[in-house]
């Protein structure tokens, strides 16, 4: 990188990405490739993502040890909100695959390299925050509802949770809340990380264009949130371990949802 740049890329005068309208069926399409990137040379793509399943483990276990039960789920239920960043490396070999490159998985590991990488460190700064902000309010909601008194128990914590109202309770805000959160990542980080592999336009033009793809599209980019969701809820049910299959199919596809909502540079601006 010969500047160091953030917040404007490396042309500050680059007019901001065109947004194009999609529909619901660009949204499977965009599953559909991404699968099929996933299905070219998998191994690689669940190497990458074998953390996933890692990281779960050691929640759990380090969750039940240390009588933080109550923020187990946040914390699981928080991948979706991180998940972006963690899928940067596929939205790499996707581009490389697309270009006729070289894609295996080396390549995704050399993201030091690209002159956008200030940017992309700002914008997963701004998700790691969004995180520990999702952890703290869940936190202080269990203790609003509960008390500050931790469980005895696994037993004791479940029971707690489904079979008293004030568990409910927490079900019910909790996941209203945390939907609240969501909705704010996935709005600012359906495109970003993409585009700025793509072109170093800076992290604001990059965040205000996931913003503007996301208003200019609510129905497909929520069904498109609905899918991870599930997917989520489904890799992550066999102890984790499913999202090792899971998140990249759906990094990959994230990189082809991006081509099929933010309009190409014009050829005269490429760098």
């Amino acid at each position: 990188m010969t500047t160091f740049h953030v917040l404007s890329g490396a042309n500050a005068r680059a007019s901001h990405p065109g947004i194009r309208k999609i529909g619901i069926a660009d949204v499977f399409d965009a599953l559909r490739l991404g699968f099929n990137d996933f299905r070219e040379k998998p191994s690689h793509y669940v190497f990458l993502c074998l953390i996933y399943p890692i990281a779960g483990a050691v929640l759990i276990t380090w969750s039940a040890g240390a009588n933080m039960l109550p923020l187990l789920y946040p914390l699981a239920s928080g991948f979706a909100l991180i998940g972006p960043v963690a899928a940067i490396g596929l939205y790499e070999i996707s581009r490389r695959r697309e270009l006729g490159m070289d894609a295996s998985w080396p390549h995704a590991l050399r993201l030091y390299r690209s002159p956008a990488l200030p940017s992309i460190l700002a914008v997963a700064a701004v998700l790691f925050v969004i995180f520990i902000a999702w952890l703290l309010v869940a936190q202080a909601l269990y203790v609003r509802i509960f008390g500050t008194t931790p469980p005895n128990s696994i037993s004791a914590f479940w029971n707690g949770i489904i079979g008293t109202p004030e568990g409910w309770n927490l079900i019910v805000i909790g996941n209203a809340v945390g939907f609240v959160f969501a909705v704010i990542v996935l709005s600012i980080s359906v495109v970003t990380f993409p585009l700025l592999l793509d072109r170093d336009v800076g992290a604001v033009v990059a965040v205000e264009t996931s913003i503007r793809a996301t208003l200019t599209n609510p129905v497909p980019v929520a069904c498109w949130g609905l899918i991870i969701a599930a997917g989520l809820v489904i890799g992550s049910i066999p102890v984790f371990v499913g999202l090792a299959v899971i998140m990249p199919i759906f990094g990959h596809a994230t990189w082809h949802l991006y081509r099929k909502i933010v309009e190409p540079e014009p050829a005269g601006r490429k760098s």
